[in-house]
């Protein structure tokens, strides 16, 4: 079980990869292609050409980790299939790597703090 800590920057690929790629190779990908270099902390997810695969790619501080997960029976909601990347939390990640709909999660608006007077 991954569990991602709430602080964790996560960018979606959101073009199917060559999942042949190890974990260098999409670190490398993420760089040069998306702009986001994994080996600064920040977590990069890919997805297969079918929809029931994905690769995460993070540095945890000591290594270079991959993590790699297929949904057995069903496939992982992704987002349409565009050039670039987008944004996502933690709380989303999870309920991708469940299998569920992460898009119907959103972050609750929290209103500016008024001064002190």
């Amino acid at each position: 079980m991954l569990t991602p800590p709430a602080s964790l920057m996560i960018y979606v690929a959101t073009q199917p990869v060559d999942f042949r790629k190890g974990a260098e190779g999409l670190a490398l990908l993420a760089k040069e292609t998306l702009g986001h270099d994994p080996m600064k902390g920040l977590a990069v997810v890919f997805r297969a050409k079918r929809a029931d695969r994905v690769k995460i790619v993070v540095w945890d501080g000591s290594g270079l980790v991959m993590y790699w997960k297929r949904l057995d029976g069903s496939g992982f909601k992704w987002p349409p299939i565009v050039a670039g990347v987008m944004r996502m939390n933690a709380a989303q990640l999870s309920a991708l790597l469940a299998g569920m709909d992460w898009t119907r999660m959103h972050a609750p608006r929290i209103p500016q703090p008024k001064a002190l007077a």
